[in-house]
């Protein structure tokens, strides 16, 4: 695949190269938890399939990652009782993007409660892992 990079760090999270706490895998898609979370429950879609974003993606991937965003959403939101739930999914460095392989993120919203910065700083974690047995008690 023209520009795709598999030594990026959710190749390497596909691959079991690095430690992920995951809520759920698919034939296409793993769900993890973001270890630099915006909020509580914070976490990822990533397609198993190479592709830098959503501009190189293969449509049958994107057709596919729709229906898994929605039900981690729903999980998600549900688990945390979140007040409300953002997906985002960012293409290039100057839409956003920081890691170069397609993934989404869903980010729990609470009433009168700040989103943090993300990338600011790594979440601890033992914390990830319960949250994931949150959103994997959800999808139940």
């Amino acid at each position: 695949m023209s520009g795709y990079d598999d030594g990026n760090i959710f190749a390497k999270i596909l691959r079991g190269e690095i430690p992920a706490a995951k809520i759920f895998e698919t034939d296409d898609f793993v769900a993890i938890m973001d270890v630099m979370p915006q909020s509580k429950g914070h976490c990822l879609l990533l397609p198993k399939a190479p592709s830098r974003n959503l501009l190189d993606a293969d449509d049958t991937t994107l057709a596919k990652a729709l229906p898994e965003l929605a039900r981690l959403a729903r999980a998600a939101k549900a688990a945390f009782d979140a007040d409300g739930v953002v997906m985002n999914q960012f293409n290039e460095e100057a839409g956003g993007q920081t890691v170069f392989h397609l993934h989404f993120h869903v980010v729990p919203h609470y009433e009168g409660v700040p989103l943090k910065r993300h990338a600011s700083g790594m979440a601890d974690p033992a914390e990830l892992r319960e949250h994931a047995e949150a959103i994997r008690a959800a999808l139940a």
